[in-house]
């Protein structure tokens, strides 16, 4: 077969619905309402053939900054060579869903506010990676044995 260089070339797996999910889209995602400055996913609805965006836009996420009435514009972070650009993309509402990328800051902000209102003393807020675990030890009595499990380095096989 002649290799394919088309705008849904090796897309197969890429945009195939999963199991037991064929069929028409849910209209809920229709429904949902977009804002400028939203986080949305993009996530490919195969069965949606018009307004589908490139593969490589597949799994993105990134920022609306245009809302019409059949689609929404996303502008999206895409590697070119040694660079990152930013692309605006076009998309269909049925290929985006919300996305939960700031769920965490959002929480944290919050969590915040109430800490401030409430008039707790004040804290460093910031996120701090975990410490590292602390050290063991292990008794052996005179009845066990050791057996080291290290590499034999240069042991002939000749």
């Amino acid at each position: 077969m002649p290799h394919s260089y088309g705008v849904r070339a090796r897309t197969r797996k890429l945009f195939a619905k999963g199991f037991r999910k064929n069929g028409a889209a849910p209209l809920s995602g229709n429904l949902t309402t977009y804002r400028k400055g939203d986080y949305v996913d993009i996530k490919v609805d195969g069965s949606v053939h018009k307004g589908m965006p490139y593969k490589i836009y597949q799994g993105k996420t990134g920022r609306v900054f245009n809302v019409n009435p059949n689609a929404i514009g996303v502008l999206i972070n895409k590697q070119v060579r040694n660079r990152i650009e930013q692309k605006r993309v076009h998309v269909r509402v049925e290929h985006i869903r919300k996305s939960k990328c700031r769920e965490e800051f959002k929480d944290r902000v919050r969590q915040a506010e109430l800490e401030k209102r409430n008039k707790a003393p004040k804290k460093d807020r910031k996120r701090v990676p975990g410490k590292p675990v602390g050290e063991k030890i292990v008794k052996l009595d005179s009845q066990t044995d050791v057996q080291f499990k290290n590499p034999l380095f240069h042991k002939e096989i000749f």
